[in-house]
């Protein structure tokens, strides 16, 4: 349960951060509109984003990886109609905001992840030969 509302908040977090920052992504409603936003964003990347990296994994290959940009940005529209279903305005006004803002979410939430502990991450340098 502590995962889960540790998850959900930084996506909350990270999703406020792209609708402030990034021009063409709104957000109106209820106060709760946010979570459950960031609610279906992060079942949407659970559940739909594998799939859609399976059936394009050719396309990622072949873009190195930069395909996954354009899944990412998919998985925010996508979020967007369901929310929509909801009775919240998430709106998203273009392909371009789409992309920037899943880049945003991206880096925020990795980095809020990073900062909580829940993921972590080890970086050695070493000079010479190693014994």
């Amino acid at each position: 349960m502590k995962a889960f509302l540790l998850n959900l908040s930084i996506n909350i977090i990270a999703i406020l951060a792209a609708v402030w920052l990034v021009p063409g992504i709104e957000l109106h409603g209820m106060w709760w509109g946010v979570a459950l936003v960031a609610l279906l964003f992060g079942l949407i990347n659970s559940a739909v984003r594998p799939l859609l990296l399976l059936l394009t994994l050719p396309f990622v290959i072949i873009t190195l990886g930069f395909f996954m940009l354009v899944i990412n940005a998919l998985m925010l529209y996508l979020t967007s109609w369901l929310a929509q279903g909801f009775g919240i305005f998430f709106d998203i006004a273009n392909f371009g905001s789409a992309l920037i803002g899943s880049v945003l979410i991206s880096l925020i939430s990795t980095g809020l992840r990073l900062l909580s502990g829940e993921r972590r991450m080890h970086v050695e340098i070493q000079r010479g030969p190693r014994d």
